[in-house]
Order: C-alpha cells, then sequence, then structure tokens
C-alpha cells in the first residue's frame, strides 16, 4: 500500500516512519518544486506527480496551504483525505469561521475585515481588546495584529491600508480570557467511527507552541466529552477522514474553537510515547481505512518544542522516559527543529522530568520549561 503526502517536512517524516511497520510506503511532494520525494532524505524519487497519484492507495496532506491547484489535481483522483473542503477550511479563516457557525459550534466573537471602513464598528462590536489575524498564510505567529486598547487603532489602521483586505480579508476576534489553551487531537475513518485522544495543555511563547501536556492537569470526563462532542460535529458534518485537530479555549467548564487544523499536529505530537497509537499511525489507518488503533493514554507526557537551536545536549535521553525526535532542518530563527517527549507516571514525576530536563538545554531558547515543570511537580 502507497500514501502520498502534500508537503515534505517532519510531519510527513513522522507519518513515513509510523507506516513503514505496517508495510505502508509514503512518498512527499515538494509542493514548490512539484517533485516526489523521499520524506526522510529529501531526494527526489524518480517518480512523476502523476504516477505517484495513480500509484498511491491515498492521498493527504501534512500542512493546509497546499497550492489549489495541487488539491484540485489531488481530488480528481478520488484519493484525497481528508476532502478538498476539509482542507481549505483549515487554510482559510473566513472558511474555518463560516464552518463553527454552520455547525453552531462556541468560538471567539468576531468580524471579517475587508476593508479599513469596518475598523471604526470594531470598538463597538468587540471592545478594545482584539487580535486581527490574517485569513490565510499565518501561523506560529504570523500574520497577526493585537490591539490592547482603542489608541493601537491609529496605528493599525495605516497599516491595514497597506494590504490587499479584499483578497486576503483580515479576522478580527475579540481577546478572549480563558484559563488554559488546550487541544484535541482526534481521527475519524471512512465508515465514520471516530477516535479522540486525551485532551492536551498547550503553553505558547510569541505565538508558537512551546510545550504541551497531555492529559492536561485537573481533566474531568465532563470537559473530555464536551471536546469529544465538538470533534464528532465537525468531523461528521465535514465527512471528514483522517486526523484533524481541534485548538481549544478552556473558559472554566466552558470550551471556545479557536482554531481547527485538517492533519496531524504539533500538540499531537506526545502520542510517539505516550498513547496506544500515534496520532501519525492514525492518519495512515484513517486514510487507508484500516481499523482506527487505541487512544489510550499509558503515560502522562510532555512535548518540548526545540526551536531555533541545535545547541543542546543529547545526552538528555539519558533521562528515563525522555525521547529526542530530531527533524534534520537547517537551523534559523523560530524554526521548529525536533521536539522531545517525556513519559512519567504523574503530572508530578513529569515535573520532575522536565526539571532535569533543563541541564541538557540552553534555557532561552525554551522560556516556557522551567515555569512548566515547578507547575507539574505542584501537582
Amino acid at each position: 500500500m502507497r500514501v502520498l503526502v502534500y508537503g515534505a517536512g517532519q510531519l510527513a517524516q513522522m507519518m513515513y516512519l509510523a507506516a513503514a511497520p505496517l508495510g505502508v510506503i509514503v512518498s512527499a511532494v515538494d509542493v514548490a518544486t512539484e517533485t516526489v520525494v523521499n520524506p526522510v532524505s529529501k531526494k527526489p524519487t524518480g517518480i512523476s506527480l502523476a504516477n505517484a497519484i495513480e500509484e498511491a492507495q491515498a492521498i493527504t496532506v501534512e500542512f493546509e496551504h497546499v497550492p489549489e491547484h495541487l488539491l484540485v489535481d489531488a481530488d480528481k483522483s478520488q484519493k484525497l483525505y481528508p476532502n478538498i473542503a476539509s482542507i481549505m477550511a483549515g487554510a482559510d479563516r473566513v472558511r474555518e469561521k463560516a464552518l463553527l457557525s454552520k455547525y453552531n459550534i462556541p468560538n471567539c466573537p468576531h468580524m471579517i475585515i475587508n476593508d479599513v471602513s469596518q475598523l471604526d464598528q470594531v470598538l463597538s462590536t468587540l471592545g478594545e481588546r482584539v487580535i486581527f489575524k490574517a485569513s490565510r498564510d499565518g501561523y506560529d505567529g504570523y500574520g497577526q495584529w493585537r490591539m490592547a486598547d482603542a489608541s493601537d487603532l491609529d496605528k493599525l489602521r495605516t497599516e491595514f491600508a497597506a494590504l490587499d483586505l479584499k483578497k486576503v480579508p483580515l479576522v478580527a476576534e475579540t481577546m478572549q480570557d480563558f484559563d488554559r489553551e488546550i487541544s484535541l487531537i482526534g481521527a475519524r475513518d471512512k465508515d465514520g467511527n471516530v477516535k479522540c485522544f486525551s485532551l492536551a495543555e498547550n503553553l505558547h511563547h510569541q505565538g508558537q507552541l512551546h510545550v504541551s501536556v497531555a492529559p492536561i492537569t485537573g481533566l474531568t470526563e465532563s470537559l473530555q466529552e464536551k471536546a469529544n462532542k465538538i470533534f464528532d460535529t465537525l468531523a461528521t458534518g465535514m465527512d471528514y477522514v483522517g486526523v484533524l485537530a481541534v485548538e481549544l479555549f478552556q473558559c472554566g467548564d466552558e470550551l471556545l474553537v479557536n482554531e481547527i487544523a485538517p492533519r496531524v499536529h504539533n500538540s499531537g505530537h506526545w502520542t510517539q510515547q505516550g498513547a496506544d497509537t500515534c496520532q501519525f499511525e492514525q492518519h495512515i489507518r484513517a486514510v487507508l481505512n484500516l481499523p482506527l488503533g487505541s487512544t489510550d493514554a499509558h503515560s502522562i507526557s510532555a512535548m518540548v518544542n526545540i526551536i531555533g537551536c541545535t545547541s543542546f545536549s543529547r545526552d538528555l535521553i539519558s533521562i528515563p522516559g525522555a525521547h529526542l525526535h530530531w527533524y534534520g532542518k537547517e537551523v534559523r530563527a523560530k524554526r521548529k527543529m525536533g521536539h522531545i517527549n517525556v513519559v512519567a507516571s504523574s503530572h508530578k514525576a513529569l515535573g520532575d522530568k522536565l526539571n532535569n530536563l533543563l541541564a541538557f538545554l540552553p534555557l532561552e531558547h525554551f522560556p516556557e520549561l522551567k515555569a512548566e515543570a515547578a507547575r507539574l511537580q505542584a501537582n
């Protein structure tokens, strides 16, 4: 069996590694050159894209910003999972908001801005604390502007006047007060079967995910069920096939959807060591309509992103339960170079291990880790 992945980054690489024990061959498409490559070595396979599409039993994506003409070509094969509408909803915040509204999924109060004249309505509609997000091509904090109070509006008006808001509208959202950011990773197969992992708690720095912990501290059955219901509503409504990530704000007992990602997701990397079936294998199973695996968490896990640095000690793997995943990229600022998964028997024991991990890392590149270790140690 063969699976073709559009995108040739670390997510395609991890799908390749997870699929190999199943006897599934994964190839990737460098979407910039439209070349079929090996997901690990990145070397061209010598197979044309047309032949790769023909040979594959399933076609999928590792990120949602695949050029639309490539998605259209893949869709014609009737092998694309998830479907093109789901991928495009994840790539466009305007479509995403329409999807959430269609299924009555709670999310942040918002406005769609396609002309600077609409900024005059923002204060009265959304208040003084607002985040503006480019509707397309924004990720890891890029393509975002914040208004802390009304005095910021004139400066933003000048910035936005230089943008083509007809082509790429902005989504303006109330800056929501929330208890924490969490996410749910789940999968749906072609027969409509759904399995979700435990909720993960996510810590961001400058708009980029730095640490995920799963299951979340203080997890209740009702909160997990509420998140699972949101997932099921979205996945069923979209006739979704594959792994889907739903990012959420927890506000007391209520959940608001922040974003969806129609693919395997950074906040699900903990499943590689912390769950019976990792998200990457689960995605391969789903798109090939193989039986979905168990999503039970057998440990308390943390995923720590390695961002913009290579100057850490690989001796960190001497910590029991610590696992290094390296992507083999050229280093640059804010680039995800790899991640570390750490598993333990309890949240407190996980905090102890994260505290031990600090000795092997340049702390300036891991600004959230010390405080997170202390928080978990207090549990």
